[in-house]
């Protein structure tokens, strides 16, 4: 289970999915619905055109508002961007960084989620760094490293006392690009596996930091895999698709973590 040290963290992430009034109605109902343990935070990642309707509507409540991504620049000629200031300003507390589909869709390198990163914590803002081999790497036996390479190229020459100092400190999200949308999920060993090998690297380049970092586990989490995956020492948390658009199944998956 989560460490005593590490809050549980469930984020869910809309994609793009639901127009303003129907994400406003999404986050209610899981506001209403959800029973948030104490020790457990609550996130959901709605469109863009939704964010400052969604922030309003969940302010009061125990859930919080991320985008689903950022440019770098507070503002410039970046026609169809958002900023990490602009999220702020809508009212959003996170920041989903380096998603699996920004780098396969749209070419996102790990020079660019660096650079992301460090806006986003610039911002105040909470960066949950997104990590994670295809399945022709997987198969390749190149996982860790792959883990690794997108690790340190998304910290870049950031230190422990950097993340902690910017924003309380920043989450990274375990998602293997073969296990999205798919239907096929890691098992809760190999999960427990790739988050030890990731906080095994967060302590060699950030010492004791490592025990604060929150890693999330996401593919295809649903909520009869959510207890199992949760229960693995060094998963404190998970990054929630397609499930994440249904208040009650995502209620459940909240309620798997305590």
């Amino acid at each position: 289970m989560t460490s005593p040290s590490r809050r549980a963290l469930i984020a869910g992430n809309w994609k793009m999915h639901r127009t303003i009034a129907g994400s406003v109605e999404l986050a209610r109902a899981i506001a209403d619905g959800a029973r948030i343990g104490a020790r457990t935070d609550v996130v959901v990642a709605p469109v863009a055109t939704a964010l400052a309707a969604v922030a309003t509507a969940l302010r009061g409540t125990a859930v919080q508002v991320a985008g689903q991504h950022c440019h770098w620049e507070d503002q410039g000629a970046f026609t169809g961007e958002i900023s990490a200031e602009m999220l702020a300003d809508a009212g959003c507390r996170w920041c989903l960084v380096g998603h699996s589909e920004r780098r396969h869709l749209f070419a996102e390198t790990d020079a660019m989620v660096h650079r992301k990163t460090v806006a986003v914590l610039r911002r105040g803002l909470v960066p949950i760094v997104c990590v994670g081999e295809t399945l022709a790497e997987r198969e390749g036996g190149v996982t860790f490293e792959v883990l690794r390479r997108q690790w340190q190229g998304a910290i870049g020459d950031l230190t422990g006392d950097d993340a902690l100092r910017f924003a309380g400190g920043l989450v990274l999200a375990y998602e293997p690009v073969w296990a999205i949308g798919t239907g096929r999920t890691a098992k809760a060993s190999d999960a427990q596996a790739a988050h030890a090998y990731l906080r095994d690297r967060i302590r060699h380049d950030f010492g004791d930091v490592a025990d604060r970092v929150r890693i999330l586990y996401g593919g295809s989490v649903k909520p009869d895999n959510a207890a199992e995956l949760l229960a693995q020492p060094d998963v404190d948390g998970l990054l929630v698709g397609g499930a994440s658009l249904d208040a009650a199944g995502f209620s459940r998956i909240i309620q798997a973590a305590g």
